[in-house]
């Protein structure tokens, strides 16, 4: 049997597991009615899941072909956003996940992070909600298009199909799924994934050393090593070229703080034992993911040498699991590639949809809005956003999968890892603190991203070369705290929840 076919089997077996698990959860479903059941699964998730999927649902394609396909490139001088990712998520774990989870349920049961914030704060205001819903949809619809354009590059790259055919079957497919089994199928594919994605990553490097340790071996190409490739220091010395690098790497972390489509995992989990068990599975997971995604890469560059340039660098793992592994199985393997895109797009489909239904649609447009009702506009935003996602991924200015991510990872982080932190961890906060935090946060980032990025050509006024979540994150934090302490203290009801929250098991 031809090897694209058998490929295209694995893949299509895959799909419909996939589906099945939509429709599984839809039909059971039926029983649980209500949007607290579709957005957060009924705040009844077990740890293991809920660990995996908040992985899964972080770490999208570019885990598989952006991280990798840097590091073999340039060098070593690229780990550090694993670094700064690894660091982030264990503090996300210990620091962010328990206390939200009480404060959720203490702020008047919240199942979204806006609903959260304005519930945390005792206010009828809905000023709050819409801020963060309208930055939810921009910056998914930004999000999202990684993902759909990582599959279409995958399909092309495998059987030559034409990556708009793709992007719009991916897009189906995650549509459906997404729109049947609310946050249940979400979670449980994610897991699913979350489990192909370590085994692929665990399974090529491995098999390739021992290939490459073999009497025969040949490297596809000529192997050719740049200086201080394996220096951590991309410049080799501790300059401003390093530093930057060295910090922007880092600042990756910051971003956990305030990825929504993570901070509701931690709002989903059941307990403060699942919680416990989440926390170890969670950071066991991540190490053992960005750290293969680092051996993938460098094994990659002996096992490659130069077969692959600047242009390609995106399918290092691609090649090599092709090269390495019998069709079946290397369909299976290269799955993971659609399963690190799916699990993103999905999970960032139901938040932006819970964002605007809970969010925007009832305070603001419909108060009195059912259940049911909620749920039809919940879906309805997801088949919009998947839309527009799909209209940015297919546009032929589209950056790639990194440079979609870096953006819209960096927007989240700046504009609500702040508030999160400053609303779980300090009794003066304010609304108005939160609601101007947000804001100033999300518009420090764009400013950066536009004059001192680099990455819109016309507007920049100067390359630092910075990762703009750092000023956005440090601007936000400023301006929270400042307007907070300017504004009136909180009221004795709304410190009450403050202390309620330190109780709630």
């Amino acid at each position: 049997m031809n090897g694209s076919i058998t490929e295209m089997i694995a893949f299509c077996v895959y799909l419909v597991l996939v589906l099945a698990i939509g429709v599984f959860f839809f039909v059971k479903g039926q029983k649980d009615k209500g949007d607290k059941a579709y957005f957060l699964g009924g705040r009844n998730m077990n740890g293991f899941v809920a660990a995996l999927s908040a992985g899964a649902s972080d770490m999208s394609a570019w885990v598989l072909m952006g991280l990798p396909g840097s590091i073999y490139l340039w060098g070593m001088g690229q780990v550090w956003i694993s670094v700064g990712l690894l660091i982030g998520t264990i503090c996300a774990w210990i620091f962010i996940a328990p206390k939200l989870r009480r404060f959720s349920v203490a702020a008047n049961d919240a199942i979204t992070i806006p609903q959260f914030l304005t519930n945390r704060f005792k206010s009828s205001n809905p000023a709050l909600q819409a801020v963060c819903a309208v930055i939810f949809i921009v910056v998914y619809c930004i999000y999202s298009a990684s993902s759909i354009y990582a599959c279409g590059s995958l399909f092309n790259k495998m059987f030559g199909w034409n990556p708009l055919y793709a992007m719009i079957g991916a897009t189906i497919i995650i549509l459906i799924y997404t729109f049947l089994g609310g946050f249940n199928a979400v979670c449980w594919t994610d897991f699913f994934q979350g489990l192909l994605m370590l085994a692929a990553l665990m399974a090529a490097p491995i098999v390739a050393l021992a290939v490459m340790n073999t009497a025969d071996f040949k490297p596809l190409a000529e192997v050719v090593t740049p200086e201080n490739y394996y220096n951590v220091l991309s410049s080799g010395k501790f300059n401003w070229d390093s530093i930057k690098d060295i910090l922007s790497g880092l600042g990756w972390g910051l971003g956990y703080m305030g990825m929504p489509h993570i901070l509701v995992r931690y709002m989903s989990i059941k307990s403060e034992k699942e919680m416990k068990k989440s926390q170890i599975i969670g950071c066991f997971w991540t190490a053992l993911i960005l750290g293969m995604a680092s051996v993938v890469a460098l094994v990659a560059h002996q096992y490659l040498g130069t077969s692959l340039g600047a242009d390609d660098r995106s399918f290092v793992f691609i090649t090599m699991v092709r090269n390495l592994f019998p069709a079946l199985l290397s369909g299976v393997l290269l799955s993971a590639i659609l399963a690190a895109s799916m699990s993103t797009a999905d999970s960032q489909l139901l938040a932006s949809s819970s964002a605007f239904a809970s969010d925007f649609y009832k305070p603001l447009i419909r108060k009195n809005a059912g259940d049911s009702e909620m749920l039809w506009v919940g879906r309805g935003v997801v088949g919009l956003i998947s839309i527009v996602a799909l209209i940015i991924a297919i546009n032929p200015k589209c950056a790639g999968i990194m440079a979609l991510v870096e953006c819209a990872w960096a927007a989240f982080g700046a504009a609500f890892g702040p508030t999160v932190i400053l609303a779980l961890y300090w009794k003066r906060f304010t609304y108005k603190g939160a609601i101007a935090g947000i804001i100033a946060g999300f518009v420090m980032d764009a400013f950066w991203y536009c004059c001192f990025s680099g990455s819109v050509e016309g507007l920049c006024i100067y390359n630092t070369g910075l990762y703009e979540i750092i000023p956005g994150f440090i601007f936000s934090m400023i301006v929270a705290v400042v307007v907070s302490l300017v504004d009136k203290k909180p009221s004795a009801a709304v410190v009450d929840i403050f202390e309620e929250a330190k109780k709630v098991k």
